[in-house]
């Protein structure tokens, strides 16, 4: 089978989705709620609020509704706390080297004081009551390299398994001699040369000397907005195996255009402005996909299912038989099901991505051997992750645990609020959502029908949500489409509950898409 790898970009009112597909299957998802943008890369002057030397970590106002949290383990390099923060004096004892974490004369302690200002940035999203995890290791991607200031030291994807490659790579770098900085070369800068190199170096240290210039803005502050994620997505995931990338907002397509024009032209015949008629995701069958990554069960080709449950403390997986009985022995039937588990398992937590701890109740399996098979094909598949893991062998109950990074929210609390009426105990769909899928439904229905004219009934508070802070969105919306759609309220309707009458038909068609 050929493989092929493809990214559909949607833009909508509510939110802006990537999705990555690899032979027709959703393997991984982005989304950007408008309401909430993303924090992770971002660097701000931000002011210490408190430290705690029982939790080994300080409290910083980086501007966030919640303090951001520093812990002691993330000031990687006291020279980064001395450089960045307290003075605008500048300093040339910077660090030496990767394996430098403190100095014999820093102590977190007593040097982080009260009102100081201090450079972090964000490496951890905000969640669940928890403000934003930050790190004073500053860091600048670009589109070939990282550049990591205060460091000494080269770099090189572990992607790039090539010996020669790595050397000329090593060797271009020591080249450009460059003091004071560590520098890791991305996948990406595979086969480059020598100025192009230069050339995506010289721009990532633009972004170094722009965060140390004069600025009399009030603290805190945004420093440094990482890319959107859009162009995020593109500059870590449009490599040479990617045939496609569809785009359905002009706009979008442009801002995307201009970026791989001044950074990697030979993907430029990639771009593909989307303009057919329908949803991108709808069309392509990404909208199944999506929500059936939203269900507690996955099925499995055997019989078998997955049972995924998120609670405070981490995520259980249970491993079930289901209707699959087989011809073999016990032992042998629990081992199938279990390996096509553990192959399923890696697909649904990249997906997902679920972050933090991970328990997995496989079916029981007597020899140690069939436990070792399950263990090695879970690893084995894991490798295809982008995000740390790191995975535990079986404990003495059967259980696997196992840990993945946790950069942002996953896809279930991407998409989903507290429930109003059970008090956070279940989930339904956000507002942001309920519009992305208003937008989804009345782009399809215009494939099928001529009308043009709609009254849509709402949740009383959903109705007032959109009227309150979604009305220009919703005009421009209508322009662009030819539509004229009128809010109504229907205190039948569940939050997450929509229905859609058509005036020309005088009848609701809701159900005909």
């Amino acid at each position: 089978m050929t493989y092929t790898k493809e990214i559909y970009i949607n833009v909508s009112i509510g939110s802006t989705r990537i999705a990555i597909l690899e032979n027709g299957a959703l393997v991984e998802l982005y989304i950007d709620i408008a309401d909430h943008k993303r924090m992770v890369g971002n660097i701000y002057r931000g002011k210490i609020q408190n430290v705690i030397p029982g939790m080994q970590a300080a409290f910083i106002d980086i501007g966030h509704d919640i303090n951001s949290f520093l812990p002691f383990s993330e000031i990687g390099n006291s020279d980064n706390v001395k450089n960045l923060s307290f003075s605008d004096d500048d300093d040339d004892d910077k660090g030496k080297s990767k394996h430098v974490k403190q100095k014999n004369n820093f102590d977190p302690e007593k040097d982080l004081k009260i009102n100081d200002n201090i450079f972090v940035q964000v490496i951890k999203e905000p969640f669940s009551g928890k403000g934003p995890r930050v790190t004073t290791d500053i860091s600048f991607a670009g589109s070939l390299l990282v550049l990591v200031p205060n460091q000494n030291y080269i770099g090189i994807s572990k992607k790039i398994s090539d010996k020669y490659e790595r050397r000329r790579l090593r060797e271009i770098i020591k080249r450009l001699a460059l003091k004071n900085f560590g520098i890791i070369l991305r996948t990406s800068a595979e086969g480059k040369n020598d100025s192009e190199i230069e050339e995506d170096l010289n721009k990532t240290l633009s972004e170094w000397e722009k965060l140390n210039a004069k600025n009399d803005q009030e603290i805190p502050y945004l420093a440094y907005k990482d890319a959107e994620t859009p162009n995020q997505v593109i500059r870590d995931l449009l490599t040479d195996d990617t045939s496609k990338v569809y785009i359905d907002c002009k706009k979008t397509y442009n801002k995307i255009y201009t970026y791989l024009k001044q950074t990697n032209k030979k993907h430029l015949d990639k771009l593909s402005h989307y303009k057919k008629k329908g949803s991108i995701f709808q069309v392509n069958d990404i909208e199944t996909q999506i929500q059936k990554s939203l269900k507690t069960k996955v099925w499995l080709k055997s019989g078998g299912h997955l049972a995924i449950e998120h609670t405070e403390a981490m995520v259980v997986i249970d491993v079930n038989s289901g209707r699959f009985i087989g011809n073999k022995k016990h032992e042998d039937n629990s081992l199938k099901v279990n390996l096509e588990a553990a192959r399923e398992i890696s697909k649904q937590l990249r997906l997902r991505d679920i972050g933090g701890l991970i328990v997995i109740d496989f079916i029981d399996l007597i020899k140690e051997e069939n436990r070792k098979k399950v263990y090695y094909e879970l690893r084995n598949n894991l490798k295809r992750d982008r995000a740390k893991v790191s995975l535990a062998d079986f404990s003495n109950f059967g259980l696997l645990e196992m840990t993945r990074q946790r950069v942002r929210l996953d896809l279930l609390h991407t998409l989903s609020e507290d429930c109003p009426t059970c008090k956070g105990l279940g989930l339904i769909p956000s507002k942001d959502t309920i519009l992305t899928s208003i937008e989804c439904w009345l782009k399809t229905f215009k494939t099928k029908s001529r009308d043009r004219r709609f009254a849509i009934y709402l949740n009383p508070k959903v109705h007032d949500h959109f009227k309150e802070t979604k009305h220009s969105e919703l005009n421009g919306f209508m322009w662009k489409n030819w539509l004229l759609i009128e809010l109504k309220i229907d205190e039948n309707l569940a939050p997450h509950q929509f229905k859609v009458f058509s005036k020309r038909q005088k009848k609701f068609v809701t159900e005909e898409v």
